[in-house]
């Protein structure tokens, strides 16, 4: 019996980081055209800091539009504010915030985690649980490790391990590398927001590099699998010469 072969795997789907949020009104007009002209998995929301009732109202003002367009909508910290702002999760910092919230998201809402140093805090990350592991997000300090270093990170983590992996791309380019570095998700954010064209046009642009990265991946590996198919034939052939 030969086993059938495995099904390719699905396109890397954006995750968009909005502005940190102040006064959500022009966001509320602006994400359901934006959330449409493109396959955004989620939206993560990072609220200027303030007092818990008005990030709460924040929160829920943004809600309805993200969620009525199918994407996830996870606030960026502010475990303890998910249920009451009818969010679906947190993106949490470091293993001890992801333990942290683990009582008061667990198991209904999404917990994903970045500020990850070292592989070993990565995989301490994926045994604890988190929905997602996030790579080559800027830390305290501004700093982030190359696109290089960031692409490998990816490559690694997917190879290896089964929870879904997020790049954090500054750039077109970059949301082009991770997705073909193997990221099952692409977060985008202030390059999204800063671009002269408009964010509808940057988050086309970036949904377009990923899908091209995509298919650029599933051919390779089809061409990998034919010649490998080329050169067993071949070894056969020789063997009975």
């Amino acid at each position: 019996m030969s086993s059938k072969p495995a099904p390719p795997r699905p396109a890397p789907r954006l995750y968009l980081a909005t502005p940190e949020v102040d006064d959500p009104s022009q966001l509320v007009s602006q994400l359901p055209e934006l959330l449409a002209a493109a396959d955004v998995a989620a939206v993560l929301v990072r609220l200027k800091p303030t007092d818990q009732r008005t990030m709460i109202t924040r929160a829920k003002a943004l809600a309805p539009p993200i969620q009525n367009a199918g994407a996830a909508l996870l606030l960026d910290g502010h475990a303890e504010l998910v249920a009451r702002a009818g969010a679906d999760g947190a993106h949490l910092t470091g293993l001890a915030a992801l333990e942290d919230a683990w009582p008061t998201l667990k198991p209904d809402r999404i917990a994903g985690v970045g500020g990850l140093a070292t592989r070993h805090d990565s995989m301490a990350a994926g045994e604890a649980g988190a929905d997602y592991v996030l790579f080559g997000e800027p830390d305290a300090k501004g700093q982030r490790p190359s696109t290089e270093a960031i692409a490998e990170r990816l490559q690694w983590w997917d190879e290896l391990f089964e929870p879904p992996c997020v790049g954090f791309a500054a750039s077109r380019e970059e949301a082009f590398e991770f997705a073909a570095a193997g990221a099952d998700f692409v977060l985008a954010g202030d390059f999204i927001w800063a671009d002269p064209r408009g964010a509808r046009a940057a988050l086309i642009d970036a949904a377009q590099a990923i899908q091209q990265a995509h298919d650029a991946a599933l051919e390779k590996a089809k061409v990998g699998k034919d010649t490998a198919g080329k050169d067993t034939a071949g070894t056969d052939t020789a063997g009975h010469g």
